[in-house]
């Protein structure tokens, strides 16, 4: 056994444990402390922007900004140990799982850097195709793609690896309804239908990975414990 993908695996697990817990916190903070937006046009966002401190919201785009990057270290683990039987579907899972991170991490680093620092200072021409808020902006494209199109992918091809205890029949259920939750939040979101968009990448997606982290924390852990 590798010794070394099992305590990245393990670490992975427990990061992406917390990154999601302190970002359903923020969450729930956010709609606490300032009123929930819904996007009309580009003049109401910057009146949003300038009337409520965007402290909390910066911080949960942060958390976000790692997930993608420890989401492929926990695929990667998982394509280390598997078997010659899984290695190609595991493989093609970590490709999507790139495909994810590069996507959605680009888009929430604009978001604390380019797009902050120039509604900060004033300047707001032309980012009305780069703020998050804009559901039909060019990034929250870009980020939506990650997020349903290849995180689904990446879910669905890692699922095969799964099998024989109850745990891994978990983790197996877990990813499978993560991608089924993925590529129904992206038709929600190409048929504009908002609530289905909301519902299955707020609960859908966040209930599957926090399954998958949990169960993933304990399957490492018991690897470990063997080697």
């Amino acid at each position: 056994m590798n010794i070394i993908s099992n305590k990245l695996g393990y670490w992975a697990a427990l990061l992406i444990t917390v990154t999601f817990i302190s970002w359903i916190f923020l969450f729930v903070a956010i709609l606490i402390t300032s009123p929930m937006f819904i996007w009309t046009n580009f003049s109401d966002f910057l009146k949003y922007y300038n009337d409520n401190n965007q402290l909390l919201q910066n911080t949960a785009k942060i958390f976000m900004l790692f997930f993608g990057s420890l989401f492929v270290i926990l695929i990667n683990s998982f394509l280390d140990i598997s078997n010659d039987n899984y290695k190609a579907l595991a493989r093609l899972s970590l490709i999507f799982a790139v495909s994810f991170a590069i996507l959605s991490s680009l888009h929430y680093f604009v978001q604390i850097s380019n797009v902050r620092i120039n509604l900060n200072t004033g300047n707001s021409e032309g980012l009305q195709n780069f703020i998050q808020a804009n559901p039909t902006s060019f990034s929250s494209a870009m980020n939506m793609l990650g997020w349903t199109l290849f995180l689904g992918l990446s879910s669905i091809f890692i699922s095969p690896f799964f099998s024989g205890n109850r745990l891994n029949i978990i983790i197996k259920i877990a990813f499978i309804a993560n991608g089924i939750s993925c590529f129904i939040a992206g038709f929600g979101y190409l048929l504009q239908i908002d609530f289905i968009t909301f519902l299955f990448i707020n609960i859908g997606v966040g209930g599957s990975i926090l399954t998958i982290s949990f169960s993933s924390i304990k399957f490492f852990k018991q690897r470990i414990k063997n080697i």
